[in-house]
C-alpha cells in the first residue's frame, strides 16, 4: 500500500512510519523541506508540500491508497487540516486515518480541541473511507521533564489528582497502523488508552520507584506553571495549555469500560503499562 504520513518527523508520526515499514508499506512523508530528511532513511520518499499552501499539495496526494494526517498545534489548525482533507479529497484517495484528541463535552472549549472539530466534519463530508483515532495524553510526555525527574527529583507536569488513562504512543501508533493497513474500521472513531489511571502524584511516585531516588509531584499551582511555560513557548500555546491542564485538573482525561472494549477492536494487543515505559525510559536516560 502506498501511504501518505502527514506529520511523520514527530513523536506519533516518526513511529508509525517505523511500523507502517515494518509491514512493508511505502510511505510518503509530507514536509515543507524533503532536503532536511532525504539522506535519512532511503526506503522513503519526501515530497514538498506546506498545508498553509493548498496548491503545493497536489503531488503529494497522486497515487495513494491511505493517508494518515496529524494536525500541529497551530492557529490555523483548523485550516491545514481542512487543506490536507480537500486535497486527498480531489485525488481520490480511499483512506484517511486522522489523529484527533478525546471530545469529551469538559473538553470542547480547549483551544486545540476544538480545533480539531472542523477537520472531523470536513474528514466525514468527504466521502472517504475513515476513521478517527482519540488517543489520551501521551507517556512521551515526560521528556520534557527529564532534567526536573533526574536532576531535581521533581515531577512538574501539571495533570492533577484525579487522573489520566495516559497512553503510550507506540500503542498509538500500532492502532494507526492497523486503520491504515486492515479493513473493518471505516466510518468509526476509537478511543486509545492506557491501561492505568495516572495522577500526578502517582507519576512521581513510579519515577521515584524505578530511579531509586525520591521524586515529588510539584504541579498543582498553575499560575506557577504558566510564568514558567511563556518563557518557553509562545503564550497563546501555553494559554492553550492552562485552559487544557485546568479541565485535567477538574475533571481527568478517564476512558470508560465501552472505550477500553472498542480500542481492543483496533489496537488487537494489550496497551503498554506506564511502569513498562518508566523502566525502559530511565534505563534509556541513564545509558545516555
Amino acid at each position: 500500500m502506498n501511504i501518505l504520513v502527514i506529520g511523520g518527523t514527530g513523536t506519533v508520526g516518526s513511529q508509525l512510519v517505523s511500523e507502517l515499514l515494518k509491514r512493508k508499506a511505502s510511505v510518503r512523508i509530507l514536509t515543507r523541506d524533503p532536503s532536511k530528511y532525504q539522506h535519512m532513511n532511503l526506503n522513503l520518499e519526501w515530497v514538498q508540500g506546506d498545508l498553509e499552501v493548498p496548491e503545493s499539495l497536489e503531488r503529494a496526494f497522486d497515487q495513494l491508497d491511505a493517508v494518515f494526517l496529524l494536525t500541529g498545534l497551530s492557529k490555523t489548525e483548523t485550516s491545514q487540516g481542512i487543506a490536507a482533507v480537500d486535497a486527498a479529497r480531489k485525488a481520490g484517495v480511499p483512506k484517511i486515518v486522522f489523529l484527533s484528541v478525546p471530545m469529551y463535552k469538559h473538553m470542547l472549549h480547549i483551544p486545540h480541541i476544538k480545533s480539531k472539530i472542523g477537520i472531523e466534519e470536513a474528514i466525514k463530508q468527504s466521502g472517504m473511507n475513515y476513521t478517527i483515532l482519540r488517543p489520551n495524553n501521551f507517556f512521551q510526555n515526560d521528556y520534557y521533564f527529564r532534567e526536573a525527574i533526574l536532576q531535581y527529583g521533581i515531577y512538574p507536569h501539571p495533570l492533577g489528582s484525579v487522573g489520566l488513562h495516559r497512553v503510550d504512543v507506540g500503542d498509538i501508533a500500532y492502532a494507526a497502523a492497523n486503520a491504515l493497513l486492515l479493513s473493518g474500521y471505516e466510518g468509526k472513531e476509537y478511543p486509545l488508552n492506557g491501561p492505568e489511571v495516572l495522577t500526578g502524584e502517582a507519576i512521581a511516585e513510579t519515577y521515584s520507584r524505578i530511579t531509586g531516588t525520591t521524586v515529588r509531584y510539584i504541579g498543582d499551582n498553575l499560575d506557577t506553571w504558566y510564568q514558567q511555560a511563556i518563557t518557553m513557548m509562545p503564550e497563546w500555546l501555553a494559554q492553550d495549555f492552562r485552559v487544557m491542564y485546568e479541565s485535567f485538573q477538574n475533571f481527568g482525561c478517564l476512558g470508560t469500560d465501552q472505550d477500553f472494549i472498542l480500542q481492543k477492536q483496533l489496537l488487537l494487543r494489550e496497551p503498554n503499562s506506564f511502569e513498562a515505559f518508566v523502566a525502559e525510559t530511565v534505563s534509556r536516560w541513564k545509558n545516555e
